[in-house]
Formats: C-alpha cells, sequence, structure tokens
C-alpha cells in the first residue's frame, strides 16, 4: 500500500464531507431522493476510486421505483489522502468529490461533469 501524505483522522474526514455537503445548494439537497453518503477507508477489491455512487439516477426512475433500498453515495478517505499534499488540497477534492457523485444521483454522466468544469 502506498503511503499517506497527509495524515488525517476519519472523524476529520468525515467532518470534511459534512462541511462539503453544506456547501451543496439547498435546493439540491432538498430534490436528493432516498439516498445515503457514507465514508469508507478504501473502495472495494482496491479499486482506484475517490467516491462511488451505486444506485438508480433520479432521470433513469419510472413510476415502478419504490420499496428500494436508498442509492449509496460513499467517499473513500485513504484514496482521498494519498493524491493529496496539505489539509487545503483534502478539503478541495472531498468537495469535488461529493459534487461529483451527487451529481450522478441527478443523472449527470462524467463527460458532462468534466464539460462543466468538474472533471
Amino acid at each position: 500500500m502506498a503511503s499517506v501524505p497527509v495524515e488525517m483522522s476519519r472523524e476529520r474526514f468525515e467532518e470534511l464531507v459534512g462541511e462539503a455537503l453544506d456547501e451543496v445548494p439547498a435546493e439540491l439537497l432538498k430534490v436528493m431522493d432516498n439516498v445515503v453518503i457514507v465514508v469508507e477507508d478504501e473502495p472495494p477489491d482496491g479499486e482506484d476510486l475517490l467516491g462511488l455512487y451505486e444506485g438508480t439516477a433520479l432521470t433513469e426512475r419510472g413510476w415502478d421505483y419504490a420499496g428500494v433500498l436508498p442509492d449509496r453515495i460513499t467517499i473513500y478517505r485513504n484514496p482521498t489522502l494519498r493524491v493529496c499534499d496539505t489539509e487545503t488540497d483534502v478539503i478541495d477534492e472531498v468537495a469535488i468529490t461529493v459534487v461529483h457523485e451527487i451529481a450522478h444521483h441527478f443523472g449527470i454522466d462524467d463527460h458532462r461533469l468534466h464539460e462543466l468544469g468538474w472533471g
């Protein structure tokens, strides 16, 4: 496993995720439906991910969408710390990752996110 340039407790990292969510416009948070946001230390199977959206985007939900488990947005702590040099970098990267994964919940794909400058 690679070294972690920035040392940060899980509690502090979770605070940063919470702070990033506080920056999401209230209008968007109100329309987020059936989604949970969690922090994990590592992605599954050693994948190289900072965040992951799992679920059915709002744009793909039909009349039969009911009784399902919540969508899940996972923000991965250790990979984020590995790509950052300072705590400020971590704050910025967490904010970008949170916005990126929320965008997937709204049906915005990676290509469109790159066009919007959220690459």
